[in-house]
């Protein structure tokens, strides 16, 4: 038997990922989602890797973000889901159309690495966010249905902005926003 078979190669594909979420403080159920690690499987590795971490790992409980109002709540926050949803959207976590396929069309291993990848590049250039990791997943997967968030265009000079499926009115940057109030 061979330790890089198909099947062995995948099942630590599956740890690492699970590892790095860990890391970023994922909770159960977003693990086991984008892994398909059982719960049992997760918490051992928590046991067995996190306890003896460099520094302390803390495990939340309940449910994981779901209120899309959190990326609404300041215009810091605003700017930083663009930020992210940029990077999001360039290393390939959002599909260019969102999926009608429902929630299960998009975790994979691949998109988990490229989520991973993405938020650690956010939290280089943003260090003192106000996004957490589940915040991000929840973006991500939230854009990538394209049930309640988008991505769109300014409707001033077209850079980058996240609106809301149904937007009442045209979405600016926080850039044009500023220029057309000081009009």
């Amino acid at each position: 038997m061979r330790i890089s078979e198909d099947r062995y190669s995948r099942e630590r594909l599956c740890l690492q990922l699970a590892l790095r979420f860990l890391e970023h403080e994922a909770r159960t159920q977003t693990i086991r989602a984008w892994t398909g690690l059982s719960d049992d499987r997760i918490r051992k590795l928590y046991r067995s890797y996190m306890t003896h971490a460099r520094r302390y790992v803390p495990r939340h409980r309940g449910k994981s973000p779901h209120q899309v109002a959190y990326f609404a709540r300041s215009l810091r926050l605003q700017q930083e889901t663009v930020w992210l949803a940029s990077l999001l959207s360039l290393l390939g976590v959002i599909p260019a159309e969102p999926t009608t396929e429902g929630s299960h069309a998009m975790p994979s291993v691949a998109r988990g690495e490229a989520l991973c990848h993405a938020f650690e590049t956010y939290r280089a250039m943003v260090p003192t966010s106000q996004i957490s990791f589940e915040h991000a997943v929840f973006l991500a997967t939230t854009l990538s249905r394209g049930e309640q968030l988008r991505l769109g265009g300014c409707s001033d000079c077209g850079s980058l902005v996240v609106t809301e499926r149904f937007a009442i009115r045209d979405k600016r940057c926080h850039q044009c926003a500023v220029a057309a109030s000081g009009r």
